[in-house]
């Protein structure tokens, strides 16, 4: 038995340098500012190496610089983050 766990979560900051809106939050508009991006992974079993494959992606709303208001956690798909992030010049931090 292995000691290694199946799945991990992976922590990225994004800053966006101006408003966006996610596709599937219709009428919303977020500032610019820096956002959690959190990604779970799983293990990929049976390679003679380790390897995990994305199961899911989430954006923390609103910014980190709004505080500690009501906060939400909005699941995405990969490639809307990755348009989103290249449509809006993001920079990105791993974090974990």
């Amino acid at each position: 038995m292995s000691d290694l766990s199946s799945t991990r979560t992976t922590g990225t900051i994004v800053h966006f340098s101006a408003p966006f809106a996610l596709p599937d939050l219709v009428g919303e508009m977020h500032p610019a500012g820096d956002y959690k991006i959190a990604q779970d992974e799983e293990r990929i079993e049976g390679l003679s190496w380790l390897a995990y494959r994305r199961t899911a992606t989430y954006i923390h709303l609103p910014s980190i610089a709004q505080g500690n208001r009501l906060r939400r956690i909005v699941r995405m798909e990969p490639t809307a983050l990755a348009d989103l992030l290249a449509a809006t010049n993001a920079t990105q931090e791993l974090s974990r």
